[in-house]
């Protein structure tokens, strides 16, 4: 299994990097991806992170999950790249798992992934859910796409997303482990 987690200058640090973590203390293989043609990317606080390959590295056909953290302006960023939104449309096509938060699912809205689905995003985004129907849950699964709201909720997707991948199990034991007893 494995997940690939973009970032582009702009992108909500917290939001990325907990999903990132709580994946990785699961064991799923998850690589941080710049869009950007080098690997330092900057977030929207000003924190610089090393991405693990850039886009042009990445193997996008065969990752099994796809994850857009928000921020601005990363998820314009996000959105404007045309070789992620096009792996973002075959992915789905494929039946492939897709993953938001915040602003992310925005792009996912824009690309007409989310029509007849559940979503949710940060507030101010939900007209950009394009065919969605917004709700304001933390964290929603419909199908193959998973969103949540904002930063918040950035430890419930990464929980969400252990779940569909490897099972309650897992996920109960990565919550306990991280001595979170939210949701």
């Amino acid at each position: 299994m494995k997940v690939l987690a973009f970032m582009a200058d702009g992108f909500e640090e917290v939001e990325c990097l907990a999903v990132v973590d709580v994946l990785r203390r699961a064991g799923i293989d998850t690589e941080l991806i710049s869009i950007n043609n080098q690997a330092s990317v900057c977030g929207s606080h000003q924190i610089e992170i090393k991405a693990d390959k850039t886009l042009k590295e990445a193997d996008l056909d065969h990752a099994d999950v796809l994850f857009l953290p928000g921020g601005l302006p990363g998820t314009t960023n996000l959105a404007a790249c045309e070789p992620l939104c096009e792996a973002l449309v075959k992915a789905a096509a494929d039946g492939r798992r897709l993953a938001a938060i915040c602003a992310g699912p925005s792009v996912l809205g824009k690309l007409g992934l989310l029509k007849g689905k559940h979503a949710t995003c940060f507030p101010t985004f939900e007209d950009q859910l394009i065919g969605a129907e917004y709700t304001r849950q933390g964290v929603i699964t419909d199908g193959m796409i998973t969103t949540a709201r904002g930063l918040g909720y950035a430890l419930d997707l990464g929980l969400e997303l252990v779940r569909l991948i490897q099972g309650e199990d897992k996920a109960k034991a990565v919550k306990a482990s991280i001595q979170y007893d939210q949701c």
